[in-house]
């Protein structure tokens, strides 16, 4: 990985990876939604209301990525002392706070006629929850470093509390496990899947889509980081000069 810590080295790569990712993603999701829209059948219990698992999904496996991105960006922060990592970390908390919002929202829309309430304090559904304020936790202290000057806008402490609220991810995967709780079971697992593959197949391609587009967005804010750290090492030269 050190030989893309040079910034022109990476960007070189960063500028075209972006499109590759961004079309692709963005075609396959919107064909993942529309086949699920309208070619699935609807579900003998849950009705029309399964439709929106292809947008909650999806939704809920990149806030949790997000965060494991987060993580191992914190990772070779303090290990390697990588110089993009902390851009990296920062790039990834926006929309990695925006799936996880997503995914309450939508999961919330479906236990309405499901469960008959909006929110309940189930396991799954409280621990998704402190993922989104660990996220809100984790921007403020990156603004909060990117004006104290640090470079790349994440100082050691917003790397540790990186690494720290790791701790929540597999909580967020065994919840439904270890708790009695009202959010259905792991679906999907290496055993195979208890969704009918008359409405699995759409989810692959949503899935992969917003995986793809999720890059393209990271890419897309790491680069205009460092287009922003240039010009604010440019005006300080010109201050001191």
């Amino acid at each position: 990985m050190h030989r893309f810590a040079n910034p022109a080295r990476f960007l070189q790569i960063a500028r075209p990876l972006t499109g590759w990712l961004f079309w692709p993603g963005l075609l396959l999701l919107l064909a993942g939604a529309g086949c699920g829209l309208f070619l699935t059948p609807a579900d003998y219990l849950q009705g029309q209301t399964v439709r929106i698992l292809y947008i909650h999904v999806p939704a809920a496996w990149l806030g949790m990525g997000g965060w494991t991105g987060i993580a191992i960006a914190a990772l070779m922060q303090l290990v390697w002392r990588h110089p993009l990592a902390a851009v990296a970390g920062r790039a990834i908390a926006a929309p990695g706070a925006l799936f996880t919002a997503i995914c309450l929202a939508t999961g919330s829309i479906w236990g309405r006629p499901t469960w008959g309430t909006w929110w309940e304090w189930d396991g799954r559904m409280t621990s998704m929850l402190v993922l989104l304020f660990l996220y809100l936790g984790y921007i403020a202290l990156a603004n909060a470093s990117a004006r104290e000057g640090q470079q790349g806008g994440v100082s050691n402490v917003t790397a540790i509390f990186g690494l720290v609220g790791a701790i929540n991810i597999p909580i967020i995967n065994r919840s439904v496990v270890w708790w009695n709780s009202l959010h259905q079971g792991p679906s999907i697992t290496m055993r195979g899947s208890s969704i009918d593959m008359a409405l699995l197949w759409p989810l692959g391609l949503t899935l992969l889509g917003f995986t793809l587009w999720f890059g393209a967005i990271v890419l897309m804010r790491m680069r205009a980081i460092l287009a922003q750290n240039k010009v604010e090492a440019r005006l300080q030269r010109l201050a001191r000069g």
